[in-house]
């Protein structure tokens, strides 16, 4: 048996191995948790800021350190944005015996459940003794919780192209870890008043108290969440993986994400994206607070999304089967489009207001999912063009995505908490019409602003789909098959970039055989790239 046929079996092996449902589920509960974790840090952590850690203080001074506090966070969000691509670089580096990923879990995972107690609960009450401390060390606490939580979401999502290769099976582990986060976020909106009221114990108030047992409850999820992900998931070292170039260092990192203008595209398609929906999910319950004046109904906010995630998680990778998820995105972002209209003129009419919900949350685990796996196949797309693999490093993108639109909600939810004077023991009642028009306005129309623009970059630029996908494995797997003949060197440049054989025919026209280094080198790069991609 030749070098290039051991080859081509063994990438085939790589990609056809069936999925172990213990494996599935170990890592689809990892993302339970830390959805949960997320949201808590995100949204709900700023809910706490406005409403609880400044209770006992006069409300004008309380407004301007609500104010610092919020600030700070979009700073220190903003500014982590940059470490995220250094940490995933961190990630792809990393050799033990759990692997590349399942260190990082664990680690992450730990530290991160220990620091979302310490400013939740105000530094262990150091806010009431010193404030200027407090806010001193807020920022040393909040930017090590930061990253260790980046380097658990960056290891989480990056592990599933080295779990699998074929762009079907990576639809499935991303749609259960979307079905198991959808369930673990929407289901901690549900929850995150109830418990927080119990626990307070004050007749239907919430304080401090129940603000602390609502996040220990979180932080402990968040722990064994991780943990089911050390010890129920093991990377498959395929030759995808194994004969790749080494990763390199920082700045190769970065110029791997700069140089590869598939995940640019779909990146920037993707964070309109998420502006507009975090910044609507995190003002929500101030618009059944104080707009509406029904708290009792906001746990339909929940509701609504869980029962929505689960039935579009399961759907996903059936309908893939059958529909082109680029169509999936620009539907789900037209029918968010829809929702946002029915917000702005509709909000306070309760059966409008349901129908806006489900328009609103129904596509978002389409558009997620189909987000998150174009970023995945880019990762082969970026291979070809340098020969180097990426897996942290291109998957770090999308928690950096995640974090500039959860700096702005952050900035968002408190600028418009103070601008419309939803906060302290403010009610529905004292609402004016100058108020509701601040709170519409950045609630729903600046972000209905964001899904038109996210869609129309997506729909023009972004052109990796399931079978240009399988046109850049197959050219990947003839210069690893090629390779295996005798092409490679001994820098190793173009050696092993590949899995899975592919059918079509047009990589063997135009091209040299791989007989030198320089035939190696005219293998990859990105006008070879870029034809492979669009099928010239």
């Amino acid at each position: 048996m030749t070098a290039s046929t051991e080859s081509s079996t063994q990438s085939h092996h790589d990609e056809k191995e069936a999925i172990a449902p213990a494996r599935l589920v170990a890592y689809a509960l990892g993302n339970f948790g830390q959805s949960a974790f997320y949201n808590a840090l995100s949204t709900y952590f700023v809910v706490y800021v406005t409403n609880s850690l400044f209770s006992g203080v006069d409300k004008a001074v309380a407004g301007k350190l609500i104010g610092i506090i919020t600030s700070l966070i979009v700073i220190i969000r903003i500014a982590e944005i940059f470490v995220d691509p250094l940490l995933g670089n961190l990630v792809d580096n990393t050799t033990t015996k759990l692997g590349r990923f399942r260190p990082w879990q664990l680690i992450g995972g730990l530290v991160s459940a220990v620091l979302i107690v310490m400013v939740y609960t105000g530094l262990f009450g150091l806010v009431n003794v010193n404030t200027t401390l407090f806010i001193v060390l807020f920022v040393v606490v909040f930017v090590v919780l930061d990253v260790f939580y980046s380097l658990r979401d960056i290891s989480y999502w990056g592990m599933i192209p080295s779990i699998s290769s074929d762009s079907h099976q990576r639809g499935i582990y991303t749609a259960a870890g979307t079905f198991t986060g959808s369930l673990g976020y929407n289901g901690l909106t549900i929850a995150v008043m109830p418990i927080v009221t119990f626990f307070s114990f004050d007749a239907g108030q919430q304080n401090q108290n129940g603000w602390t047992a609502f996040i220990i409850i979180v932080a402990l999820l968040g722990a064994l969440t991780a943990l089911s992900v050390v010890f129920g998931v093991k990377e498959k070292q395929s030759t995808l993986r194994t004969k790749a170039q080494e990763n390199g260092n920082p700045i190769e990192a970065f110029r791997a994400l700069i140089h590869n203008d598939q995940l640019m595209w779909t990146a920037l398609s993707y964070v309109f994206y998420a502006v507009a929906n975090v910044a609507t999910g995190g003002v929500m319950v101030y618009l059944f607070k104080y707009v509406i004046g029904r708290m009792d109904l906001f746990p339909v906010t929940g509701v609504i999304p869980i029962a929505c995630g689960l039935i579009m998680s399961v759907l996903f990778p059936v309908i893939t089967r059958w529909v082109p998820r680029r169509y999936l995105f620009l539907i789900g972002m037209s029918v968010m489009v829809v929702a946002y209209l029915l917000l702005i003129v509709a909000s306070t009419n309760i059966p409008l207001l349901l129908v806006a919900l489900v328009l609103f949350y129904l596509p978002q685990t389409q558009i997620q999912m189909t987000v998150i796996v174009c970023l995945e196949d880019s990762i082969e797309y970026g291979q070809l063009k340098t020969g180097k693999r990426n897996e942290a490093v291109t998957l770090s993108v999308r928690p950096m995505l995640d974090k500039i639109a959860g700096a702005f909600s952050n900035g968002f939810v408190g600028f418009v908490a103070v601008a419309a004077g939803m906060i302290g023991s403010a009610t529905a009642a004292d609402m004016t019409a100058k108020d509701i028009t601040i709170f519409k306005t950045f609630a729903f129309m600046i972000p209905l602003v964001c899904i038109v623009l996210g869609l129309i970059v997506f729909a023009i630029f972004v052109k990796i789909d399931e079978k240009a996908h399988a046109r850049l494995v197959a050219k990947l797997t003839e210069n690893l098959a090629t390779a295996g003949d005798g092409g490679g060197n001994d820098d190793g440049v173009g050696v092993g970039v590949g899995v899975g054989v592919g059918d079509n025919g047009e990589h063997n026209g135009g091209h040299a055989s791989i007989a030198s280094e320089d035939s190696a080198l005219a293998e990859y790069g990105p006008e070879l790239a870029k034809r492979v991609l669009l099928g010239k």
